[in-house]
């Protein structure tokens, strides 16, 4: 194959399911339409212990998604052999799914991996959520609107939401809304600047090198320092979002914003309703 981008052989999937569209998968021409290892035991064997080296972090051992999206499901939603191949090749824009250039992986090393994957997935598709993407849009705009962005609306001092339903997998969504798992996307880890007179000033890393730090503070200003010009940078533990518990989010509130993130595929489509 001529191109070779390399996905970082797993992410994939999940952010394969991502790929939902098949828009956003570029498939060359000479690709196998179909695995030419399924259900082979051997490639099987190899493609399981690639996936627990190198995707079972993001997408779970089980591949039902930790911080990565449940990528069981790929093939019962219309996912093809062809596109789930490209997606690991090629990575996923604007996600954590990252691409990576061969001959660190081979073309029959993804096949293995899909071999494997194969094997872990259902006869038929998952139920539909409870929830209601629509009221979730609304619970979305009260509470989350100032710091993340959807498209070209909302704040800038969290990560851009736009195509979180292929990135992140709902119990991870869950479990972040909830405030129960600190996890910091690169150029968003919260850090507090102390000033020589002791002012704090906090926002999230955007640059840094041995001499300087650049920030984004909670005014959304872009702000450079020296470091030799601070009393202290501190790296803060506790992500700069805050929990939203069942005192300020019911669990009927949080079904409907996850199913909302969840409709959020980085296309214009609105979102459809969810069955509650």
């Amino acid at each position: 194959m001529k191109w070779i981008y390399l996905a970082a052989a797993v992410l994939v999937l999940g952010a394969a399911e991502l790929v939902a569209q098949d828009v956003f998968v570029k498939i060359p021409a000479d690709l196998p339409g179909k695995n030419p290892l399924e259900g082979n035991s051997e490639a099987i064997t190899a493609g399981m212990g690639a996936y627990r080296v190198r995707c079972a972090d993001c997408h779970g051992m089980d591949a039902r998604g930790i911080r990565g999206p449940d990528i069981t499901q790929v093939w019962v939603r219309g996912r093809t052999d062809a596109a789930l191949f490209s997606t690991i090749r090629n990575g996923v824009p604007s996600t954590e799914m990252p691409a990576h250039p061969a001959p660190r992986t081979s073309d029959m090393d993804i096949w293995r991996i899909l071999a494997y994957l194969k094997t872990m997935a259902p006869a038929t598709a998952a139920g539909p959520s409870s929830g209601n993407a629509t009221a979730g849009e609304g619970v979305f705009a009260t509470n989350c609107v100032g710091c993340h962005r959807i498209g070209e609306k909302g704040g800038r001092l969290g990560p851009d939401l736009s195509r979180i339903g292929v990135a992140r997998a709902r119990a991870a969504m869950a479990r972040q809304i909830r405030g129960t798992m600190d996890d910091f996307r690169t150029g968003f880890e919260p850090v507090t600047l102390t000033a020589p007179n002791g002012q704090e000033i906090r926002g999230v890393k955007k640059n840094e090198d041995l001499f300087s730090v650049q920030i984004m503070d909670t005014r959304e200003r872009i702000q450079g320092y020296l470091r030799e010009d601070m009393r202290a940078v501190t790296n803060e533990k506790k992500s700069a979002m805050p929990a939203f518990g069942g005192d300020k989010l019911t669990d009927a509130q949080l079904d409907d914003l996850l199913t909302y993130l969840e409709s959020l595929q980085g296309t214009t489509a609105a979102p459809a309703a969810g069955n509650r």
